[in-house]
Order: structure tokens, then sequence, then C-alpha cells
């Protein structure tokens, strides 16, 4: 088989970077000197790093980040923030999705919780796990909304199960209707089993349960996510700080 046969039969199987490495190598000098199982090996890590890549992307892109350039290494740990950098790190090694635990950010508007969950979310798609990005006013209409046009199995499963759910802007405004709560407590009871959320509140966990008008879903919402070991108190003013910067 010639090296365009090869390289032809490597693109149809999909292999297109050890096909752009076979090339590489073919031309260079210095690469044909080598072994065998060396430049068999370059190239198997090529094809690996590709597909990682293309993995990550694609996590990336179905997440839905609102900070696509937010990441754990560029948390300002400013003194007025009184963030815990251990614990930051503790969950960005994401074993709080392995052990399917909840973390809630707490802070009033421009502390910087968006980034921060951004950041984590950004972190579980790079250590392979699928993410979700919402707010929960747009994921309750999408919900209400599937329930009437017969996407609602599709549209619920996207919800639940990603293995990192995270819902931005939580109990900004009170849940009045009834088929609002119900939808959040099946899926808050059905993500025990699949993984792991993230919210994001100005309101102090303590307050959520006078916000939602069904007190038996209330009840049931609030024993899974207002209670548990992970809870940031985010402040400072970071969207403050930034537009100074700007200037």
């Amino acid at each position: 088989m010639t090296s365009e046969m090869t390289i032809l039969q490597l693109k149809k199987l999909h292999l297109s970077a050890i096909a752009d490495e076979y090339t590489r190598q073919m031309e260079d000098p210095k690469a044909r000197a080598l072994s065998f199982d060396d430049r068999f090996g370059m190239m198997i890590d090529i094809e690996c790093a590709r597909r990682a890549n293309n993995r990550l992307a694609k996590l990336v892109k179905h997440a839905g980040f609102t900070e696509k350039d937010a990441c754990v290494e560029n948390i300002s740990y400013a003194p007025d923030r009184e963030l815990d950098p251990a614990l930051i790190q503790a969950l960005a090694s994401c074993s709080y999705i392995e052990r399917k635990l909840s973390v809630r950010l707490l802070g009033a508007t421009g502390s910087g919780k968006s980034y921060l969950a951004n950041a984590l979310g950004m972190t579980a798609c790079r250590k392979g796990y699928s993410v979700r990005y919402t707010n929960l006013q747009d994921m309750l209409i999408d919900l209400t909304v599937a329930k009437h046009d017969g996407t609602f199995n599709k549209i619920y499963a996207s919800y639940k199960n990603v293995k990192l759910l995270i819902v931005d802007d939580w109990l900004m405004f009170d849940i009045t209707d009834d088929s609002e709560a119900s939808f959040l407590y099946n899926l808050i009871e059905a993500r025990r089993f699949e993984g792991s959320m993230i919210i994001c509140s100005q309101l102090d966990s303590k307050g959520w349960h006078e916000r939602i008008a069904n007190k038996v879903a209330a009840d049931s919402i609030c024993d899974r996510l207002a209670h548990g070991p992970h809870e940031i108190f985010v402040k400072g003013e970071m969207r403050k700080r930034i537009a100074q910067q700007m200037i």
C-alpha cells in the first residue's frame, strides 16, 4: 500500500490526526529516523489529544456557559471576597460530582457568583463530565412550553441526565404555580441518582422555603438543596472592580 493510500484509508476511518502526523513524518527526515514504535506512539498521542479536545469543545458548547473564558485559575481571591482557596480547589477536583452533592453559591448581585459557577462548570467539562448551565426562570419556561408541545420527555431529560446542572438566579421570584413547583420537585428528586447541582442565589438558603407557595414541594426541595457541606458566601463587588479596570 502506498503512503497516499494509507492516508486515504486513515481519513476514511476518521483518524485525521494520525493521517496528518503520518504525512508530516514522511516529509521529516528526523522523524523517519525514529523507530516504528516511537513514530506510531507519536501518532496515537496526537490522535488521542485531538479526540479529547473535540470532546471538550462539545461539552462546553452543550453546557451553554454565559462566561466561556471562566476558569478556576483566574478566580480572584481579593481579601474582601473572603473566598477559601482550599475549598475552591477541593471543588475543582469534582469529587462532589462523584458523590452527587450540591453546591450553594450565595451572594449579592455583582459579587461574581456566576463567574465562579461558570469556572467550576468549565473544570467539570475538562474532566469529562456533562454540564448544563441555565437560570431558574428559563428552565421553568422551557419545561412549561415542552409540556404543551409534546417535547417534555426530551427537554426534561436534558436537565435530568447531565452530571452537573448549574442553576443561576435561583428563586429571584416566587414560585406560585403548582406545575412549576412540581417540575422542580421531580427534577431535584430524580437528580439525586444522576449527579450534582450548583445553585447560585442572591437569597440566603434560609429564605428559600417561603419563596415556594406549594409547601409540600418546598419542604422536599429545601431538604435536598438548602443543606449540606458545600455553601459559599461570595462577597465583594467583582462586577464593579472589573468595570473600574476597564476604564
